[in-house]
């Protein structure tokens, strides 16, 4: 397995910065934040695309993925939300990310599901848009949908290899879903893996990985016995919570860590 890091973990910082940080702590790595505040978003330009991409190349480090904000599920018109994906997918393929994050965002105003239908039928128009740019759009486990049984509801029906899944580690646990169950249910649609850790259900504070209570090795082995061989993108949640530790201090006490897991797994 790969290793990568969530810019969301160092908000605001200048690509170089982010790029010295991957190769000075062994990542392989990164996930973009793809928001007006970062560096990188969908509104740069056709240079400003070319000039990150060679940076990346530079640099020896990979684009693992485009983190975007689009709700699929979300009440309203599709137009809208199918905008706001293109832009993402045309994004990751200027920059040669193979992936695009979308959340499930269904709120409280229609029943699981229209929820599930209104995913299902953006998605599907989706993906024929990412399929012919190369790019993956990834439903990530997350609100209205945050198990691997939720999101498996979706990805069942759209049925299209250009739309699959993406595991955030902390949502399916606070959805009391164990890791062998959510990995059964969204195997078939994988993409990569969110990791992280906190203190507990009304804690989620980031805490460098190992100190807090989420069933990381747990996570791991069930991926080594399965054979899996994708990325883990660590998503440190900086930007929501200013009092966590850091990223930069802990970044290589997180790789140390997961890579003791990936050999215990062996």
């Amino acid at each position: 397995m790969k290793l990568a890091f969530s810019t969301l973990g160092v908000p605001g910082l200048p690509l170089d910065d982010v790029l010295a940080l991957a190769t000075a702590h062994g990542y392989h790595g990164v996930e973009l934040r793809a928001h007006p505040e970062e560096p990188v978003h969908p509104g740069l330009d056709r240079e400003q695309r070319a000039d990150v991409a060679a940076r990346f190349k530079k640099a020896g480090v990979e684009v693992l993925g485009v983190a975007g904000y689009a709700r699929v599920a979300a009440p309203g018109e599709d137009g809208p939300v199918l905008d706001e994906v293109r832009a993402l997918v045309d994004l990751a393929r200027d920059l040669g990310a193979p992936y695009v994050r979308v959340f499930p965002g269904g709120g409280d105003e229609q029943g699981p599901e229209e929820a599930d239908a209104t995913a299902a039928r953006r998605l599907g128009v989706a993906a024929e848009y990412a399929a012919d740019r190369g790019v993956r759009v990834l439903v990530e486990t997350h609100d209205s949908h945050r198990t691997g049984a939720a999101a498996s509801r979706i990805l069942g029906v759209v049925g299209h290899r250009n739309v699959g899944a993406l595991w955030d580690v902390m949502h399916t646990w606070l959805g009391g879903e164990q890791p062998m169950v959510s990995y059964a249910a969204l195997s078939p649609y994988l993409g990569y893996v969110q990791v992280k850790d906190i203190a507990g259900p009304d804690d989620t504070v980031p805490l460098p990985l190992g100190d807090g209570v989420l069933p990381l090795a747990e996570c791991v082995e069930v991926l080594s016995r399965e054979g899996w061989d994708g990325w883990l993108c660590w998503e440190y949640e900086a930007r929501w919570y200013p009092s966590a530790a850091p990223l930069p201090g802990i970044l290589g006490g997180g790789r140390e860590h997961v890579a003791r897991l990936l050999n215990e797994s062996a």
